[in-house]
């Protein structure tokens, strides 16, 4: 084991997955419903687009959401902005798992290239390599570009993403 996955495999979970961890003890049929309305009152504009919660883990994060006229755009497919909420919500939940407790993260940079037209629900699959959720236990401020992969119901890419997620203590020194 190399020293970084030595170091998180001695790491507590943050404030959010446990709080996410505590979901487990609702029944496994409830359980997704649960996920979303606790993560749509935390993030309300995931709820106000009708973002689905499909997998939180610490290392992945996946995120869906259907081709509905709330999210469509004028030829009837998800909306180029609804693709980059997506994303966006993707890699943040991510990070948001894995960023200390006395840590803010926030969004840097974002780059999106369009590829071609998306066909029917879309799905987003965030993850962090060991090294990066170490780095993030590790120091109190940083930076890290989140792998993100964004694929229609055919199974292709529609839109590729990339992220670059930051953190920052969450109070400021006291001078």
């Amino acid at each position: 084991m190399g020293r970084a996955a030595a170091t998180l495999a001695a790491t507590r979970p943050n404030r959010l997955a446990r709080t996410l961890g505590q979901l487990d003890r609702v029944p496994a049929v409830a359980r997704p419903w649960a996920r979303n309305l606790v993560l749509r009152r935390a993030v309300p504009f995931t709820g106000t687009a009708g973002l689905q919660y499909v997998a939180l883990t610490p290392q992945r994060v996946e995120v869906a959401v259907a081709n509905q006229r709330r999210v469509q755009n004028h030829i009837h497919g998800v909306h180029a902005a609804a693709m980059t909420l997506l994303a966006e919500t993707a890699t943040g939940m991510v990070v948001g798992m894995n960023v200390r407790d006395d840590c803010l993260p926030l969004a840097k940079e974002l780059k999106v290239a369009f590829k071609k037209r998306a066909q029917g629900a879309l799905r987003a699959v965030a993850t962090l390599t060991v090294e990066q959720r170490a780095l993030m236990q590790q120091s109190d401020k940083g930076e890290v570009q989140v792998q993100v992969t964004v694929t229609d119901e055919t199974g292709a890419e529609p839109v590729q993403c990339e992220f670059t997620w930051a953190w920052i203590p969450s109070s400021r020194p006291k001078n």
